[in-house]
């Protein structure tokens, strides 16, 4: 049973961090668009750092789940 519950809180947590990141994405897509390009990079880095922490937890609710 705890692994069920584990493996429900890494897969929330997963999708968190990459809904996390699309939404960096999406400021850097639009900061882009008004040219205000310092922003978007920052928005960028973000997202970068977002999708990094979700492949890591990504990984960990999948590895947990095929248990």
């Amino acid at each position: 049973m705890s692994n069920i519950n584990e493996a429900s809180t890494l897969h929330k947590q997963a999708a968190s961090d990459h809904e996390a990141a699309a939404m960096h994405h999406h400021k850097a897509a639009e900061c882009y668009d008004q040219n205000q390009i310092s922003d978007a990079k920052t928005s960028s880095k973000n997202a970068m750092d977002c999708c990094n922490t979700a492949q890591k937890n990504t990984k960990s609710a999948c590895d947990c789940s095929a248990k």
